[in-house]
């Protein structure tokens, strides 16, 4: 081979690597190069998202090969703290404005968050209601174990504010972190009511009632989300959000209940 030849091959060879550098860098930072993301997406999301965003996490898998979404579900209070104290998420999905307020004053949001979700209360019963439940007021009866969520929690600042207006004072037995915990002791029999999310009940229709009571139309809860500002995979965290807030993910959310936005 010729000097020039030999110099030519070389110059060939040196092109492709730096080619193959490139796309591996665009891999790492989430992008596949042709729109879609890849690698791991944490989600940091309400625990009434938790059925919803099981089925969402996986459909958005299926249309971004290569990525992987990990749900962490509890109180949003609780996950803001969380956020808050630097535990590494992409996106917050919160079941409340005040609790992605506190992620965003803290500057830890990326962007604004935007309500994808609406979300109102019910009264959780037995199968059968056999306690003859029927609205708010019931619920003071004598002898009736009642369950809610703590205030800091958005259900339990939903029940306060509906209680209110049904001018209902009511002392629960037990204040849980999260809405999964109120409908757990529903379904344990160690209460006879509990105030939770019409799509709590719904996922759990095999064991539980919903009771609707009009109150409730006061305290509807808007669920904002938002890209995080320290996201360990950006592209990642902005794809999902955009595809929470698409016409498939928005399906999901109201086959389980959930109102549009």
């Amino acid at each position: 081979m010729s000097a020039r030849a030999t110099r030519t091959a070389m110059a060939v060879v040196m092109a492709l690597t730096v080619a193959g550098c490139a796309a591996g860098d665009g891999q790492a930072t989430g992008s596949s190069g042709d729109g879609r993301v890849t690698g791991a997406v944490t989600v940091f999301a309400a625990a009434s998202l938790t059925e919803s965003f099981r089925r969402i996490g996986k459909d958005f898998e299926a249309a971004n090969p290569g990525s992987t979404v990990t749900l962490n579900v509890a109180g949003s209070s609780a996950l803001a703290n969380q956020i808050n104290q630097g535990a590494p998420a992409d996106v917050f999905a919160s079941a409340a404005p005040a609790n992605m307020a506190t992620v965003t004053k803290a500057g830890n949001a990326e962007g604004t968050p935007t309500t994808f979700a609406r979300n109102q209360l019910v009264i959780a019963v037995p199968l059968g209601n056999p306690g003859g439940v029927t609205g708010l007021a019931d619920l003071s009866r004598p002898g009736v174990k009642v369950a809610r969520c703590a205030d800091q929690v958005p259900c339990g600042a939903a029940a306060r504010t509906a209680l209110d207006a049904a001018g209902v004072a009511l002392t629960p037995v037990t204040l849980e972190q999260d809405v999964k915990g109120a409908l757990a002791k529903v379904k344990l029999g160690e209460v006879d009511a509990a105030l939770v999310y019409r799509t709590d009940t719904r996922a759990a229709s095999a064991d539980v009632t919903g009771v609707e009571f009009p109150e409730s139309a006061r305290a509807v809860n808007d669920y904002p989300i938002v890209a995080l500002k320290d996201a360990p995979n950006p592209d990642g965290a902005r794809a999902f959000v955009a595809y929470v807030r698409s016409a498939p993910a928005q399906a999901v959310l109201a086959e389980a209940g959930f109102h549009a936005p």
